[in-house]
């Protein structure tokens, strides 16, 4: 029978040269963490083949992977199907790969360490190929008011402005500014007033999750206690006993007040830093004025907003969810639509469809 032997050059310099056999999934890992291989032809066992390929693998392999699934892969104890459910690989996570065994890689994610199917991972060319998407470059303002402008000079127009601690979506870098992604557009910022960092997505363990579940649960009941308590104050005080509108969609009621109450503001002033709904209120000043009227406190930043009771995907979106985002959050309405505070030029006003710009997060506060 003839075989193949397989001689490898690592890139940090160290060199194999004894002939060894190997599956396709192994020679496509060991090529895919930077190994060259030559063929020849020799007779050697499949065994030694494997024994050096594992060490190759496990000693100077650390690959870079991304999960790529609709929502998420399950990470086991071994490698295979009967392997305990340790933690989550969420679509485009990221991680390194260690090793492969039996179709299965050996990754790190996050404090998550398991074993993936490999269909759900990608390798080596076409984890390159999805790096882009996987992570997100953001610009965190150092300044007390970040002046955004059209070109990326600091004597350019203005075109929007941005409050200290909010974090921007980067579109675009030279060596003295990055482009952001605000309301108003795209424009230019200099690199001396942000800091920037590149987020990714980690795998979560089922203890994170389980503390991620619960947390969200104990938000989402304090505010629905909060929405409660509030609606009888007011309703005892007006004496009028009529209830709130509700807003166009499907979802909770207090969901559906807080669209309504937040569509009786439209056609108002747009306000920087702002959060009067009558007077004027900029983006995240109106999310937050408009639910402390349901007696829910939320924070005057849009980046903060983020973190806000709990995640849910834009498909699954009811109206009073929260839209995040760069630099911007709104009220979802239904039937995909928002409600914002959006430009100085335009106001607080509707918007159709919700994702007409690129959205960093929908949360769910009741």
């Amino acid at each position: 029978m003839i075989k193949k032997s397989l001689s490898f050059c690592l890139v940090a310099g160290l060199l194999l040269t004894t002939p060894m056999q190997a599956d396709a999934a192994q020679i496509s890992l060991a090529l895919a963490g930077g190994i060259t291989s030559s063929l020849d032809e020799a007779t050697t066992s499949d065994d030694e083949m494997a024994n050096v390929l594992d060490e190759v693998v496990k000693n100077n392999y650390t690959g870079f992977c991304i999960a790529h699934v609709n929502d998420y892969v399950n990470v086991r104890s071994a490698s295979n199907e009967d392997g305990e459910i340790i933690g989550k690989l969420y679509d485009k996570s990221v991680g390194t790969v260690e090793a492969e065994e039996n179709g299965w890689y050996l990754i790190t994610s996050g404090n998550v360490h398991g074993y993936v199917k490999g269909d759900y991972v990608a390798i080596g060319y076409e984890a390159e190929e999805l790096a882009e998407e996987a992570g997100t470059k953001m610009a965190v303002v150092t300044t007390e008011t970040l002046r955004v402008r059209q070109d990326a000079t600091t004597d350019s127009p203005i075109l929007g402005l941005i409050p200290q601690q909010e974090e921007l979506v980067v579109t675009d870098e030279t060596e003295d500014f990055v482009k952001v992604s605000i309301e108003e557009g795209d424009g230019w910022v200099s690199k001396d007033y942000v800091e920037l960092r590149t987020d990714y997505v980690y795998a979560e363990s089922k203890e994170e999750e389980l503390a991620r579940l619960e947390k969200e649960a104990a938000a989402r009941e304090a505010a629905q206690k909060a929405a409660a308590s509030k609606v009888r104050s007011q309703s005892g005080s007006s004496g009028s006993g009529s209830a709130p509108a509700l807003g166009n969609g499907g979802g909770s009621s207090t969901g559906n007040a807080v669209a309504s109450f937040a569509s009786q503001f439209v056609g108002n002033p747009y306000v920087y830093g702002g959060t009067s709904l009558t007077n004027g209120a900029d983006c995240s000043g109106f999310v937050m004025s408009v639910y402390a009227n349901f007696g829910v406190g939320l924070p005057h930043s849009s980046s903060a907003l983020r973190s806000a009771g709990y995640g849910v995907s834009l498909a699954d979106a009811q109206p009073g969810d929260i839209i995040c985002y760069s630099g911007h959050v709104a009220i979802y309405m239904g039937n995909n639509t928002i409600v914002h505070a959006s430009t100085a030029a335009t106001g607080i006003k509707y918007t159709s469809p919700a994702n007409y710009k690129n959205i960093l997060a929908v949360r769910r506060i009741f």
